[in-house]
């Protein structure tokens, strides 16, 4: 998601699973180009498995583009199809490429054809007045026939005119049934649910027939459901941490953020959500966004704020 899942909230978030695939802002093609590429594209060894979103359609700079992610060890390339932003629609990608399977087919095609690591896309449901059954599955045909097989599909339509990005994640209704139907359809493929998941166990459920689920604001608003993704998703052993364990095992990173120059608040403000519902959480939050933010911010305000939320002698139990 464009502002939020940077590199300093994907680490926060790997503190709370190792298995799940991350996701990061989406980058357009002229920016990994012709922009601050260490910036755009650097990460902690420590959040892979990660998949880095491109937005474009150039297939040669796309192409480009995927290469150079690929050489900063990516393990997946994702192509946004799904954003449906007045600005992305002005720069010609994301959801307003779903009018143009054929497009997006040259588009995975030129990317495939210059990376090993797989090339994946984001969707919706359909756009407009293109929202039928029979447009959807054109589109999701199109692609696969060009090599894609992983498809990532927000299973909300988007208006492209007359709704605001916040609008096209809440008025057009949800429609999981049709995502169902497209894994029913085409069991070949890797079919990825999102949209409305507010939790793990919203997501299970659909795990009987689909092959995934995203979680996208429901993981940054309340962090902490990422606690039992290894376990109730992969089923691995119990190895949960407690939010002061999380915050503790973040005080390292933030140390090293600092030495190096930079900014308390550009890694505490992914942590806001970490105590959503529990007993001073507003306390929390309001410790950090009053403290954070200043120039002379240290270390010292977040292992403060562990004692603002937990007190000195309080060991939370994992939930």
């Amino acid at each position: 998601m464009m502002d939020w899942t940077d590199r300093h909230c994907r680490f926060f978030h790997r503190l709370m699973t190792r298995r799940a695939l991350l996701y990061t802002e989406m980058v357009t093609a002229d920016a990994v180009l012709f922009g601050p590429r260490d910036r755009l594209l650097g990460f902690n060894a420590e959040e892979h498995p990660i998949a880095l979103q491109l937005g474009g359609s150039d297939a040669r700079k796309l192409a480009e583009a995927a290469a150079i992610g690929e050489g900063y060890g990516y393990d997946e390339i994702n192509l946004n199809v799904g954003c449906p932003s007045d600005r992305v629609q002005d720069g010609r990608f994301g959801a307003c490429l779903m009018a143009e399977p054929q497009l997006v087919a040259d588009l995975v095609a030129a990317m495939q054809a210059r990376v090993r690591v797989p090339v994946t896309v984001k969707c919706r449901i359909g756009i407009d007045d293109q929202d039928s059954e029979a447009d959807f599955e054109g589109f999701i045909t199109t692609v696969a026939a060009a090599g894609c097989t992983r498809f990532m599909v927000h299973a909300r339509k988007a208006w492209l005119k007359g709704l605001s990005p916040k609008e096209n994640r809440e008025i057009p209704p949800l429609d999981y049934d049709r995502v169902h139907r497209l894994k029913a359809a085409h069991p070949e493929l890797t079919i990825i649910l999102n949209g409305g998941l507010a939790s793990v166990s919203d997501g299970l459920g659909h795990l009987t027939d689909l092959d995934g689920m995203a979680l996208g604001r429901a993981a940054y608003q309340t962090p902490y459901i990422l606690n039992i993704v290894d376990r109730d998703v992969f089923g691995e052993a119990d190895t949960r941490r407690s939010r002061r364990e999380v915050l503790e095992a973040l005080i390292p990173y933030a140390e090293r953020h600092l030495a190096a120059g930079g900014r308390l608040n550009n890694i505490v403000r992914h942590v806001l959500g970490l105590y959503h519902g529990q007993p001073r959480a507003r306390a929390f939050r309001r410790f950090l966004s009053d403290h954070a933010p200043r120039d002379s911010a240290g270390i010292d305000v977040l292992k403060t704020a562990i004692t603002v939320v937990e007190g000195e002698s309080r060991r939370e139990a994992a939930e």
